[in-house]
């Protein structure tokens, strides 16, 4: 009989040894799913908080920065060069609200601000962010155009509502308003006023034999 408790006592052990050595396992292929999805978590949280400024427009790159910075100096010694111009002094006015025109084309893409008259209060282009070539259609290039026609109007004029009109059949028609948007903007309509052709062009004249 002692043998037999014995051994029964062992198996029981055993048993207790390989749950407990499961039970580890187990933890151990959980952990990093947790872990993963924590870091998961916290980039999101990094994106989300980081990249706004006070003003709550995106932060631009450092690629784009540089090119601005470039082109700067390029302006600034090109005015050096030529007669210096007469400063006009800035009345500062306040523009809650105006209108937005996005045109863009399969070339470029070009986004003019202007309050609810018509007067232009900031404009942007791909050619003005340093994009050259194929590079100036794509919709990263009118979401950098947008921030910075949006960063310019918002400073100096404090801009808040817009009306957006759209014209063109470009690619980056899409994220340049989402773009609007993601910088501060309320966009309270968006019309498309792209040309639409409704008789389409005059006809030959018929051929005489």
């Amino acid at each position: 009989m002692s043998e037999d408790t014995t051994t029964k006592e062992e198996v029981l052990e055993e048993k207790k040894v390989v749950k407990a050595a499961k039970a580890k396992k187990a933890e151990a292929t959980e952990k990093p799913e947790t872990s993963e999805k924590a870091e998961k978590e916290e980039k999101e949280t990094d994106i989300l908080s980081v990249g706004k400024d006070a003003l709550g427009l995106e932060e631009l790159p450092e690629e784009i920065k540089k090119k601005m910075e470039k082109k700067k100096a390029e302006v600034a010694k090109i005015s050096k060069k030529g007669k210096k111009a007469i400063k006009k002094k800035k009345v500062a006015k306040k523009v809650t609200s105006g209108k937005v025109f996005i045109n863009a084309t399969y070339n470029n893409t070009i986004v003019s601000i202007t309050d609810l008259q018509g007067n232009v209060l900031s404009w942007a282009s791909a050619g003005v962010a340093g994009f050259k070539g194929p590079k100036k259609s794509t919709p990263y290039a009118a979401q950098i155009i947008s921030r910075l026609a949006v960063g310019k109007a918002r400073e100096e004029f404090g801009l808040m509502d817009v009306v957006v009109y759209v014209k063109g059949v470009g690619t980056g028609r899409e994220s340049a308003i989402r773009s609007l948007n993601n910088n501060g903007l309320n966009i309270t309509q968006i019309k498309d006023v792209t040309p639409v052709p409704h008789n389409g062009c005059r006809q030959r004249k018929p051929r005489r034999v």
